[in-house]
């Protein structure tokens, strides 16, 4: 049976339960639960706080596991990404009063809070800076304030935290982050795992694009299909009133309306568009 770990709590919990409902694997219906098995598809999740997902995936416990990248850097797990699942995005920063260092690489002998120690080790280390790094749980904003640390490094969303205790970011992010699905350094794939990537690529699919479909001349065919190509190419059908096709392609969510518009511009019309659910490709 594969053995997935799923955030038990925190922002990535819920988008996680939900990826995975809509890749047909059945969820918890108590928050209380910690496993979950799904006898249909031979797979057992647990429910693990998501800074333990790397250490217990790295380990070989677990065959599979859904957590930030921010939180499998900072554990320092031997795990691999397999796959970027486009949700729970965010940057992790250094941060300190404005004007104190001009940047990252001028924090040598600072003294830096943090929740992240692997992380802000790694990069120290890597760019050969020396200073000391203290240990926090949860919130580390007024850590300058009081006086315990002279300047920050965290996980940053829009920003306004930061402003509230007098801190501006230092430079660019250090990490770009997001929910990810890990699996132990040197795993061999096998089908059940083949099988949930395979899905969970199809939901990630899903959500990006739409259908599109309408009709046109068939004279206007060509200037139509290269507004709307699909995946390996559209498809094509002929329509009961003579001269005229029948036209349906995937396209990206974001650029519908756009394609839209220069489609009707050539002659389609009849143009609808329907959500995806699931796809494989």
């Amino acid at each position: 049976m594969l053995r997935v770990a799923v955030p038990n709590k925190g922002g990535l919990a819920p988008a996680a339960a939900q990826m995975l409902r809509e890749a047909g694997y059945r969820q918890r219906t108590d928050d209380k639960d910690l496993t979950c098995v799904d006898l249909d598809n031979d797979v057992e999740f647990f429910y693990l706080r998501p800074r333990d997902i790397a250490t217990y995936v790295g380990s070989g416990d677990l065959d599979l596991g859904i957590t930030g990248r921010d939180l499998h850097t900072d554990a320092g797990a031997d795990v691999v990404e397999v796959l970027d699942l486009a949700f729970g995005a965010s940057t992790f920063r250094f941060a300190a009063p404005a004007g104190r260092y001009a940047g990252p690489e001028n924090l040598a002998d600072a003294r830096i809070a943090t929740a992240y120690p692997g992380v802000v080790f790694r990069f120290l280390e890597t760019h050969g800076i020396k200073a000391e790094v203290i240990r926090l749980d949860g919130a580390v904003e007024n850590a300058v304030g009081l006086g315990l640390a002279d300047a920050i490094a965290d996980v940053v969303d829009t920003g306004g935290t930061l402003r509230r205790a007098g801190l501006e970011p230092l430079g660019e992010p250090v990490l770009h982050s997001t929910a990810v699905l890990i699996r132990p350094s040197g795993a061999v794939t096998n089908g059940p795992v083949t099988q949930l990537v395979r899905r969970l690529q199809g939901v990630l699919v899903a959500r990006r694009c739409v259908m599109l479909a309408y009709d046109v001349r068939a004279d206007n065919l060509d200037a139509a299909a290269s507004l709307t190509p699909g995946i390996e190419s559209p498809t094509i059908s002929p329509l009961h009133r003579e001269g005229w096709v029948a036209v349906q392609a995937m396209v990206l969510r974001s650029e519908v309306h756009k394609i839209m518009d220069e489609l009707y511009e050539v002659g389609a019309r009849a143009i609808l568009v329907t959500d995806i659910h699931a796809c494989r490709l």
